[in-house]
């Protein structure tokens, strides 16, 4: 039976959003597994007490305060995950907003603040990961799309059209990056614990999408653990795609 970890011991992983939810997850997942990883995410003294915490467990952790929406903030985290480690393996673009409404309420900052994120943010990622990842011949990238990238509801248009976004743009970058034996896997998670519910800037709305978090949202290992088998097959197997959900989630 293959051993989970042995493609996940000394691996560089870049997390974005690794401040809580599926990225802080994630983090202390891989890093139990004996990965090195690089946490972005805005809230510094978060992510510095999950690097501290990762280090004083024995573990490797740089922590960088990093925008997504900033093309230059993302570059200067992978760099950094490159000049302290040599190299970086993995590039978890992972950070997401989802602030639901109905189109008629005309968020529009929600709308524009949802498409820097999901949308421009995973790019600004691939951006910097990508020129390092050519150079090594290797490389991994893990984005993080939704249920709403298969799926459409009422109040979620935004919302799904960024994560469908995600699923497209992660499918043009595996046809291209085959010369650079460059794996890509988009996970594709249903309701899962993280702080999204919280970006959510309509009262009303808030209030149900927090009722039906709090009856089957599933923790959020359970995505760290996603990440951790599409990591952990061997070099020649590339899991492309992962569309999870809770087991009583009906849409």
């Amino acid at each position: 039976m293959m051993n989970e970890n042995q493609n996940i011991i000394g691996k560089v992983v870049v997390i974005t959003g690794a401040s809580s939810g599926l990225g802080e997850a994630t983090a202390r997942h891989l890093s139990a597994g004996g990965a090195t990883v690089v946490l972005g995410a805005r809230r510094t003294e978060r992510i510095q007490a999950l690097a501290n915490e990762l280090n004083g467990d024995g573990g490797k952790a740089l922590a960088l305060q990093t925008d997504v929406t900033d093309a230059d903030q993302m570059k200067r985290l992978v760099d950094a995950a490159v000049q302290t480690y040599g190299r970086v393996d993995v590039m978890i673009n992972n950070a997401g907003l989802m602030p639901h409404s109905p189109l008629e309420r005309l968020k529009v900052d929600d709308w524009n603040r949802t498409i820097d994120v999901n949308i421009k943010g995973v790019l600004y990622g691939i951006a910097a990961a990508l020129p390092y990842m050519k150079q090594q011949k290797a490389g991994h990238i893990i984005n993080v799309s939704s249920v709403a990238g298969h799926k459409v509801r009422p109040g979620s248009a935004v919302y799904a059209a960024t994560k469908t976004a995600v699923l497209v743009i992660s499918e043009g970058l595996r046809q291209e990056v085959k010369p650079y034996h460059i794996r890509t896997t988009v996970i594709s998670p249903g309701a899962v614990t993280t702080e999204l519910p919280n970006s959510i800037t309509e009262p009303d709305i808030a209030e149900n999408v927090q009722k039906l978090y709090e009856e089957m949202a599933i923790p959020a290992d359970s995505f760290a653990r996603a990440v951790a088998f599409a990591m952990s097959q061997p070099d020649d197997v590339d899991i492309n795609e992962i569309l999870f959900r809770p087991t009583s989630q009906e849409l």
